[in-house]
């Protein structure tokens, strides 16, 4: 009893085909690992990311909802009006106290 046709061992094309078949397999599931990924932080209703923090090409981006927000920092320090409110301390262990005047 033969297991393969003389048909299909002939054609070396079939291997080459079924091989095709698992790649597009394995790259479906890993586009869809991608898109699912639960680090993705726009999956959240509500998002801030702050890009280049402290320098002067900062970029916010703020997502609430559907809408999405973009501020890029213009590099100029802000100024106002405004009363001293109070004093904050560092403390040895590193940890922030703020006193109220």
């Amino acid at each position: 009893m033969k297991l393969l046709d003389e048909d299909e061992s002939a054609n070396p094309a079939l291997s080459v085909i079924n091989l095709v078949d698992v790649f597009l397999v394995l790259v479906a599931a890993l586009l869809i690992a991608i898109a699912q990924n639960p680090m993705n932080p726009f999956l959240d209703e509500d998002v801030t990311i702050i890009k280049n923090a402290g320098r002067p090409d900062m970029e916010m981006i703020i997502k609430n909802g559907k809408k999405i927000e973009n501020y890029k920092s213009s590099g100029k320090i802000g100024s106002g009006e405004g009363v001293k409110a109070g004093t904050a301390y560092k403390l040895a262990d590193g940890s922030i106290v703020y006193i109220p005047e």
